[in-house]
């Protein structure tokens, strides 16, 4: 972002100048090309249709480049960073997200620093191949796997956790890596599966949460998928009520999955008595994974089938190293 002209927003600015904001990047070893959308987009305003646009970006470059830095803001950037990681079949390259707290006409700006880093990542090599073979986000310092990847600070520099996974890299005086977290995909050739099927909803637990609201969800028949962002380890009340309505909701053929609020731990279903009803309506647990990856993960297998059955077993797999697997 930079300033407007009036200096009293913040405003996308065009890819195509990035070398002025950034002469520094002219130093590394590495030969630089870029592209942009035609128009700019704050984060904010993202969509599916940007993330497929964006994957496709990298599909048609696949060949002519060793790897691949993605420009975003930073309110969805785990978003995008999950979705693109679940469209991409057998990468093989790094495609490493990252963004900055101030704009980057600002004179203490993060944005330097975090893409300088992050193109130095995206063009390490290692035994004639890329280090870095999945997608990530490098942010203050740290390299993560994209789909463990969430904002949890809107002032601080390090705005960005990994709560359920080790960090891939940090970046000091060296760049450090932790080799045993890196991910390998076992399919040979690269392709790209596009299609997201919005017809979703999150509905979040909460002490007196009503029936009325819950039906008001449960019960609209446009819904292919509900996330239920529950307590804890995946606990919900047990009023008869909520229960009959997710088995209603589940019977329908809507896929219902579980998220826990905390930002760090899993979801454990059957562990409390509060969460028995939960497994015996057929609600899915997604483990450890973040509310971002499970989002675009639903999204993503609801737009590559109509088959519920499949949905919900894939939703409990891990695909791209996003659900750790006990």
């Amino acid at each position: 972002m930079v300033e407007s002209e009036d200096r009293q927003t913040l405003v996308p600015f065009n890819l195509k100048h990035v070398l002025e904001q950034v002469p520094e990047l002219k130093k590394l070893d590495a030969k630089l090309s870029s592209l942009s959308f035609d128009q700019p987009l704050d984060s904010s305003d993202i969509e599916p249709e940007h993330w497929m646009a964006i994957a496709e970006m990298v599909k048609q470059n696949y060949e002519e480049y060793d790897g691949f830095v993605i420009l975003h803001g930073s309110d969805t950037l785990a978003y995008t960073a999950s979705a693109l990681s679940f469209m991409f079949e057998g990468l093989k390259k790094p495609v490493i997200l990252t963004g900055s707290q101030l704009p980057i006409g600002m004179i203490r700006t993060d944005a330097r620093e975090n893409l300088i880093t992050a193109v130095e990542f995206a063009a390490l090599q290692m035994h004639d191949e890329p280090l870095l073979q999945e997608v990530a986000i490098y942010f203050e310092d740290n390299l993560y796997r994209g789909n463990r990847t969430k904002k949890f600070s809107t002032e601080a520099f390090d705005a960005f956790i990994s709560p359920n996974y080790p960090a891939l890299a940090k970046a000091g005086v060296n760049l450090n890596f932790d080799f045993n977290e890196l991910y390998r995909t076992e399919e040979a050739a690269f392709g790209l599966s596009k299609g997201f099927d919005n017809h979703i909803a999150v509905l979040t637990m909460f002490p007196g949460i009503t029936q009325q609201l819950v039906e008001s969800v449960l019960e609209n028949e446009t819904l292919r998928g509900i996330i239920l962002l529950t307590f804890g380890s995946g606990n919900a009340p047990r009023h008869p009520w909520l229960m009959r309505a997710i088995e209603k909701a589940v019977a329908r053929g809507v896929v219902m999955v579980n998220v826990t609020q905390c930002a760090k731990g899993n979801v454990e279903q059957g562990k409390y008595e509060t969460s028995r009803g939960l497994v015996n309506a057929g609600v899915v647990s997604c483990g450890d994974m973040t509310l971002e990856a499970t989002l675009t993960k639903l999204m993503f297998l609801l737009g590559q089938s109509g088959d519920t059955a499949w949905v919900r077993d894939k939703m409990a797999t891990n695909l791209r190293g996003e659900l750790s697997v006990n």
